[in-house]
């Protein structure tokens, strides 16, 4: 299981911000590919795909699949990670910004996401039905939602794995939590 590791140089923050990038590495969550099948699933061209995994790989996102690649094909996987980032009050400019542009795209993303599922939900079969919402607030301390965190993505991570059920489909999950505005 990935350890916390705390992301602290806004480079890094900036690879994964790429949009192309997100892109890759949300292709290669489904599956290992190479540059060349990455090129037809995105519709980009080989020598974009190839540049873009190398500079995921320099940040350790992506790594090697050995056993897929043949010749000279080379194949990659996703690296999982358990990223954290720095509290607002430790974090420098350069930083908050490359974290606020990623936010912001992931989130705009995510909706985007959410709006293909409700228009398609319909042909998805017993899928479609397959949505647990829940929305609440909390009172608690800031240690207290630290813990809140921490157990669920503990929850979430007892689901990481690698040998996946053949009935089984990626499902997004996604928490956010945040004091409420006075």
């Amino acid at each position: 299981m990935a350890q916390p590791e705390e992301i602290v140089d806004p480079a890094v923050l900036k690879a994964m911000a790429h949009p192309l990038r997100r892109r890759i590495m949300a292709e290669l969550r489904k599956a290992p590919a190479s540059s060349t099948t990455l090129a037809a699933a995105l519709n980009e061209n080989t020598g974009s795909t190839s540049y873009h995994l190398r500079e995921l790989a320099k940040h350790g996102f992506v790594e090697d699949e050995p056993a897929l690649g043949k010749g000279k094909e080379r194949w990659w996987r996703l690296v999982k990670r358990d990223l954290r980032y720095p509290r607002r009050g430790e974090r420098s400019p350069e930083m908050a910004a490359a974290l606020e542009e990623l936010t912001n795209a992931q989130l705009a993303e995510d909706f985007r996401t959410w709006s293909r599922f409700q228009a398609g939900s319909g042909d998805m079969g017993s899928w479609g039905d397959a949505v647990p919402y829940s929305r609440g607030s909390i009172v608690v301390t800031q240690d207290e939602l630290r813990e809140f965190f921490e157990a669920y993505l503990a929850l979430m991570k007892r689901y990481w794995r690698d040998d996946v059920p053949a009935d089984a489909r990626e499902v997004l999950v996604r928490f956010i939590a945040f004091p409420k505005p006075e």
